[in-house]
């Protein structure tokens, strides 16, 4: 364990916060999408149906890698460890993948509309930042 790390600022710790309780919700999202009973999914318009059923497996894991990557990042940064960094990566990727085929190889945003962009953008924009975040607490040592 190394000891020479420096104390963060209490910014720090309610950033991680954030982060921990957005991934926890992303996580919630991913396990109630995974996991939708068949009740659920008759409640959703016909079309919605389609998009569901039709979505190919890596999109699934993709959403998987992205919330459980998140969520193990920013557990990483409560317990300061270095290795936020690489699985906020893994996440981002996990994001984009999934994105590329909701942007690109379905007809999500012709079935939900042009302002379902925003939350994926939003999404994306997160785990970005997460990402900056994590380097910089790696540079200035508050993170080991």
């Amino acid at each position: 364990m190394k000891t020479n790390l420096k104390k963060p600022p209490a910014w720090f710790w309610v950033v991680s916060i954030v982060a921990l309780l957005w991934n926890i919700i992303g996580v919630m999202a991913y396990l109630a999408d995974a996991f939708m009973s068949a009740e659920a999914l008759a409640a959703l318009s016909q079309e919605q149906q389609n998009l569901y059923e039709s979505r190919p497996a890596w999109v699934t894991a993709a959403f998987a890698f992205a919330v459980w990557g998140g969520l193990l990042g920013s557990l990483a940064l409560l317990l300061r460890k270095d290795w936020a960094l690489p699985l906020f990566i893994v996440s981002l990727v996990g994001v984009l993948a999934q994105n590329v085929y909701q942007f690109f190889l379905s007809n999500t945003f012709e079935v939900l509309g042009r302002e379902a962009m925003a939350f994926p953008l939003l999404i994306i924009t997160t785990g970005i930042l997460l990402i900056i975040f994590a380097k910089w607490a790696k540079k200035n040592a508050f993170l080991g």
